[in-house]
């Protein structure tokens, strides 16, 4: 437990980072008021969850490998916290959808189809609790994997060539 124990924290961090995101998001209208720009401004977080990864790779690299890392010790512990916030996702999906802002599939569903963007049943299926969770896991687990590759690239020790 103690080898991924960096990563177990900061992913319970990016799990608490999204969801006081999503509070914001919530308190600011873009789950109701202005939900038509909520696919825009919810790509904001990219930031905040590079910023997580840069943190948990810096302190894997200072902590464990005593400043010392190669791109394959920061991609596979960059990895490990993708997996780690993957199987958070799901808790984090239904809280933000159950607890913080449990109007926003009825909402989206409603722009979706007033604005001929989607049919009702369209609609209806991809904005669900379901489908959210699915793309939470899937897609937490792909782009961390990708922002892991990039992340441990930057802050690998510059003399080590892998």
């Amino acid at each position: 437990m103690k080898k991924i124990g960096i990563e177990i924290k900061w992913g319970l961090l990016f799990s608490i980072a999204t969801l006081v995101w999503m509070i914001v998001e919530n308190a600011v209208g873009l789950h109701d008021k202005y939900i038509s720009k909520q696919v825009i401004y919810t790509n904001v977080f990219a930031v905040i969850a590079i910023a997580v990864y840069f943190l948990a790779l810096k302190e894997k690299k200072q902590s464990i490998f005593n400043g010392n890392m190669t791109w394959r010790q920061g991609f596979l512990s960059g990895t490990i916290l993708s997996i780690v916030i993957s199987i958070l996702s799901p808790m984090v999906q239904y809280i933000t959808f159950t607890l913080i802002s449990p109007q926003f599939f009825t909402n989206i569903i409603q722009y979706a189809v007033e604005n001929k963007v989607q049919t009702q049943e369209q609609a209806e299926a991809y904005f669900s609790l379901k489908n959210y969770i699915l793309q939470g896991v899937f897609g937490g687990l792909s782009m961390g994997v990708f922002t892991s590759a990039i992340v441990a690239f930057f802050l690998k020790t510059k003399n080590n060539k892998t």
